[in-house]
């Protein structure tokens, strides 16, 4: 069976430091995988090579089955792959309909012409830009509706803004989705909220979901399988039970016990 995405040999070098080594990953359609490590382990980095912001020095990225090695970043969104990030990135000064409308535009057919003369087929496809929006909006409940929509993303609380970026990743219409933590610096409550969400993304809406995440209730309750970085590279997978009590896995997080002098 192959693989909706699979990692080959990765290796990412900085300054001669290796950022990644070696990292072979898959994940399959409809799956949802965690990436975990200590801080430095080199999960953003992973992110960063498959959406195309950074080059990988040697090995491979296959997406359906094609590379992806060399595209931009708008390339890999067209393809199906979107991703939010460890620190929120939206259009400020745009309101909230506006930044997820604009995330459609890697799907939309009508060009600069038609914006220009505002013909029937733009109108028509806006319109549908902006029902499709208001869709994505309604998954997150009364958080982004209503008076939401005409606000700017810079007044929303913070985990409304993380609600928002996953909004907006949604509305490109991906297949594959990648989280960079997206339960950080939320409060119990809004974590617990986020982690039910992040499982109706698969069963309501079909997406595979790659998520790096720090809060292991979360990696527990959501993945099924669980990929262990440590220095850039990979020591364990596995079920979170399998990975949770894993040697290798215990000592990168906590250490290697003192040796007893006794």
């Amino acid at each position: 069976m192959s693989h909706l995405m699979e990692i080959r040999d990765l290796k990412i070098t900085f300054g001669g430091l290796d950022a990644l080594s070696g990292l072979n990953f898959h994940v399959d359609e409809g799956e949802i995988v965690s990436v975990i490590g200590p801080n430095g382990a080199g999960k953003t980095t992973f992110f960063n090579a498959i959406t195309g912001l950074v080059d990988p020095t040697e090995g491979n990225i296959l997406f359906d089955g094609e590379s992806i090695l060399g595209l931009d970043p708008h390339q890999v969104t067209g393809l199906g792959i979107a991703r939010t990030f460890q620190n929120v990135r939206l259009f400020p000064n745009m309101t909230v309909l506006e930044n997820i409308m604009v995330a459609q535009h890697c799907r939309t057919s009508q060009l600069v012409f038609g914006a220009l003369l505002q013909t029937a087929a733009f109108k028509k496809e806006e319109q549908e830009i902006e029902e499709r929006a208001k869709e994505v909006l309604a998954f997150f409940g009364s958080r982004l509706v209503g008076y939401r929509y005409d606000q700017p993303a810079f007044v929303l609380s913070y985990a409304n803004r993380r609600r928002l970026e996953i909004a907006r990743a949604m509305a490109t219409q991906p297949r594959l989705m990648l989280l960079d933590e997206p339960v950080a610096g939320m409060n119990p409550m809004e974590t617990a909220e986020l982690t039910a969400l992040i499982g109706r993304l698969r069963s309501e809406w079909g997406f595979t979901i790659v998520m790096i995440e720090h809060d292991m209730r979360v990696v527990r309750d959501v993945s099924d399988r669980v990929v262990v970085l440590d220095h850039g590279v990979p020591i364990a997978q596995g079920s979170y039970d399998e990975v949770s009590t894993n040697p290798d896995v215990v000592e990168a997080y906590l250490g290697r016990p003192a040796e007893d002098g006794t």
